[in-house]
């Protein structure tokens, strides 16, 4: 007997002969990924003695490099900055006509050169030495001069490069790349970096959503709904109609929030026959309320909601409601 439709696997691919030009991707692929490989098993006390250094840094990380280099090092700048660790991109050419004045105390450089002979960067070594900064050298020539002015060298070089002639940096690029992702990683881990620090640096973008705070979309002062426990029904409904969040707190004569009134509440309070006359909130709330805090990311609020299928949440201070958030209001922020 065939299996239902929706539980039916889908076919598997069959590859057919491939072509070089597949072939030629593949090899690439596979050099990169060697190279990468080989770089983590490099990893020693070095790599230590770097990120005690940058985590130590007072003031920025400069990134300097040159070609194909400098625009890895302007992807490790950026990952820096965006992780916690105040980083900038320095071109190495362009520093010798000025630009070496963002140097300034307390800065650790870090400059990458495959060769580690590159004119340009050799040429900003009697500045960072004048200056007393740390340097950290990636490099794929341990015994070059770079490598002999640093405080610290990273071995980047590779067994070869994916480019068929040897010319174009390739997998040495790829290498360098990973190595900045592990340390940008490995200092975020070391310095807590959170989510909560993640918001701050990402305020815009689909990242930025994703992190932000329930005090940046809640609902307070006199927009927010409560009622006494002793409030009237008519009282009640009255808020949760003037109000438009389909629900309202319930709160103890200390402020304390302990129950909710939603629309359903009140359908199946009054199905029970409660009296609209003479009936109090407490006569049809639920009681322990789902919450949570105004300094919890939205995202929570959305797995919140998600778990227990209801479309608000009460922030807290303590135990008294000092705002609410709606599924409307994540929506509307596109956290959703």
């Amino acid at each position: 007997m065939p299996l239902p439709r929706r539980a039916r696997r889908p076919p598997a691919v069959r590859r057919g002969r491939e072509s070089e030009d597949i072939r030629r991707a593949r090899r690439v692929l596979s050099i990169e990924a060697d190279a990468i490989r080989a770089l983590a098993d490099r990893f020693d006390a070095r790599f230590d003695r770097a990120l005690d250094l940058l985590s130590k840094c007072t003031s920025k990380v400069v990134v300097t490099g040159m070609g194909k280099s400098g625009i890895v090092c302007r992807k490790i700048a950026a990952t820096l900055a965006s992780t916690g660790t105040p980083a900038i991109f320095l071109h190495a050419a362009e520093a010798t006509h000025g630009d070496s004045g963002v140097f300034a105390k307390g800065d650790t450089v870090i400059a990458l050169s495959s060769s580690g002979e590159t004119e340009e960067v050799l040429r900003l070594l009697p500045n960072i030495k004048r200056m007393t900064l740390p340097l950290i050298a990636m490099t794929g020539n341990v015994r070059s001069t770079l490598a002999r002015e640093a405080d610290v060298v990273l071995d980047v070089s590779v067994a070869e490069e994916a480019c068929p002639m040897g010319l174009a940096p390739t997998a040495s690029t790829t290498a360098a790349l990973a190595l900045g992702d592990a340390i940008a990683v490995a200092l975020l881990e070391r310095k807590g970096f959170g989510p909560n620090d993640f918001a701050i640096l990402h305020p815009a973008g689909a990242l930025g959503r994703r992190f932000l705070k329930i005090e940046d979309l809640m609902h307070a002062g006199d927009q927010l709904p409560v009622v006494r426990e002793k409030s009237p029904l008519r009282d009640t409904v009255f808020e949760i109609t003037s109000k438009r969040f389909g629900v309202t707190g319930v709160v103890n004569k200390q402020g304390h929030l302990v129950g909710v009134v939603t629309d359903g509440d009140l359908r199946r309070g009054f199905e029970r026959g409660a009296d609209f006359r003479s009936g109090v909130a407490a006569d049809i709330m639920t009681r322990d309320p789902k919450t949570i805090t105004r300094s919890s990311l939205a995202e929570e609020a959305i797995a919140v909601m998600e778990k227990h299928s209801i479309t608000s949440l009460f922030i807290l201070t303590g135990k008294k409601p000092v705002g609410i958030i709606h599924l409307h209001d994540l929506l509307r922020a596109r956290v959703v």
